[in-house]
């Protein structure tokens, strides 16, 4: 499990007091860094491999600013070309949002998708849930 910890901006809350729904998303990308730079660890985007095909996002729980938040990626299932990711965002121990990312590993300049290299496969199953 990656743990990526994240500071509310003012201009992420709305006019209803919570932080934007809007934004869980963004903060969920946030937690995927770790992920990306095991395919791409220049993080070039002419060397991009990570292709987001799926996203969904429950919100369980309203989250505020002036408190922190932790995001939790945790690897759900890898395929031959694409895996899955389990995400989860906690303020005050309290699950506030959670939710599930399909990517691929993706050539730009082919425009193919390709099979997950062992090396990357094993890494990524260090952070099986």
């Amino acid at each position: 499990m990656f743990e990526t910890i994240i500071e509310p901006r003012v201009s992420e809350t709305d006019g209803a007091g919570h932080i934007n729904n809007t934004t869980i998303p963004i903060w969920f990308e946030a937690g995927r860094n770790k992920i990306f730079e095991m395919f791409t660890p220049d993080f070039s985007f002419d060397n991009w491999r990570c292709i987001i095909l799926h996203t969904t996002v429950d919100f369980v729980s309203q989250i505020y600013f002036g408190k922190n938040v932790a995001v939790k990626t945790w690897v759900e299932k890898i395929g031959n070309t694409s895996f899955i990711l389990y995400e989860e965002i906690h303020q005050d121990g309290i699950l506030c949002a959670k939710g599930n990312a399909v990517y691929v590993n993706f050539n730009l300049k082919t425009q193919q998708k390709e099979p997950i290299p062992d090396h990357i496969r094993q890494q990524l199953k260090k952070h099986m849930r």
